[in-house]
């Protein structure tokens, strides 16, 4: 059984971008949206500051535990959302190139975002997901 999760190619829009323009989500399928995951190990201390890609594998270990605790992996995922905070396009970039790398050869659709501030003393990146499972047939 294949997953509920489509990814969408539109060949009339840029195929500069690494990921897909759109997903859908095939019914039945169950939910899961994560809470940004930020680059904090296990005592909650942020690592690598002023690391950029170093915090987006953080980030992205951290993803992937949170997506196996709902029975989801990166493979469901069917949105992302990356934050940097940096002004520094090649600050996006590097924590751009280690999300991409995470997720293979399925590259959801995805928004990369430069902000101002994230919400733990050195944290510059963040990354939130949307994953789709389709539930096992009982």
């Amino acid at each position: 059984m294949s997953g509920p999760v489509a990814l969408v190619r539109v060949p009339e829009l840029s195929d500069v971008a690494e990921y897909a323009y759109a997903a859908t989500v095939d019914p039945p399928a169950r939910l899961v949206l994560t809470a940004g995951a930020c680059p904090l190990d296990a005592e909650g201390l942020t690592v690598a500051p002023c690391d950029p890609a170093a915090q987006a594998r953080q980030a992205m270990a951290n993803l992937e535990v949170a997506l196996a605790a709902a029975g989801a992996r990166l493979a469901d995922v069917v949105k992302t959302t990356v934050y940097v905070a940096s002004p520094r396009q090649g600050d996006l970039v590097a924590a751009w190139e280690v999300v991409r790398d995470a997720f293979g050869d399925h590259d959801p659709p995805s928004t990369l975002l430069g902000v101002a501030v994230l919400g733990y003393a050195d944290q510059l990146v963040e990354v939130e997901a949307v994953a789709a499972v389709r539930e096992a047939v009982r």
